[in-house]
């Protein structure tokens, strides 16, 4: 019912997840991430304590091939699982159970994997591998939501659309970007929109919170009120308004 893509950007070691399907909230149970050092996505008849036991475990530096297999040997709906797995080195582990509903299945590449189960068709995810692969000129969240995107007009959830996240961590176990729609007509393009509005002055206020290195982070407000001013015009200069919906300041 769900289709993901679990990546690691290799130039900033930024890790991130997307998902899409028809159910209810699925950026709610679906991504785990602990920053600087792995992403799972757990899915299919899902078994929240996958993501969370697999996240914990590989933060501290166990294997994903070992990880998974483990919880595969523990639980007994494995087949009627699925998850995949991204470490801090880009190392990958994937499982299909033989009873998820198709299509289903999974695909991976350097420093990325996309996995689905009640799929229009494995075009769904060979797409969606592929446009990630084709836009490594994009910044990481544009580059998830383009694969996305893509393997929505492949077909994606075979039932239709309900909800999308995108969840991306830069180094801390605190989100830099975590976006959803969890019960929307056109999720995806909804997502679009949150994250145009998160750069109007959510992403600035990211980049300046406290991280493990730097506890208080930036402390002055005045380079980052600038910084909002500057996005500001520029927003002006190009016609672009807001596309927020908050009552106005």
């Amino acid at each position: 019912m769900t289709y993901s893509i679990v990546a690691r950007d290799p130039s900033t070691g930024d890790l991130g997840i997307a998902v899409a399907s028809r159910f209810f909230a699925v950026g709610a149970l679906v991504p785990h991430i602990r920053g600087g050092r792995c992403a799972v996505a757990t899915q299919a008849f899902v078994n929240p304590l996958w993501g969370i036991e697999a996240a914990d475990r590989m933060a501290v530096g166990e294997a994903a091939s070992a990880v998974l297999a483990d919880l595969v040997a523990r639980d007994g709906g494995e087949a009627q699982r699925q998850a995949h797995m991204i470490d801090a080195a880009g190392d990958i582990a994937a499982h299909t159970g033989e009873d998820c509903i198709d299509w289903c299945g999974h695909v991976s590449g350097e420093d990325v994997s996309v996995a689905g189960n009640m799929l229009a068709g494995e075009a769904v995810i060979v797409e969606t591998l592929a446009a990630y692969q084709s836009a490594a000129d994009l910044p990481f969240a544009e580059r998830l939501l383009t694969a996305m995107e893509a393997g929505e007009l492949a077909g994606g959830d075979k039932r239709g659309k309900q909800s999308a996240a995108l969840r991306i961590h830069r180094g801390e176990d605190y989100p830099w970007l975590d976006l959803r729609a969890d019960d929307h007509a056109d999720p995806l393009p909804e997502l679009r929109r949150l994250y145009d509005v998160a750069q109007e002055r959510f992403l600035h206020v990211a980049h300046v919170m406290p991280r493990r290195d730097d506890f208080s982070g930036l402390t002055d407000r005045a380079p980052l009120d600038a910084a909002i001013a500057e996005e500001d015009r520029r927003r002006a200069q190009e016609g672009r308004g807001s596309r927020s919906f908050a009552t106005p300041l």
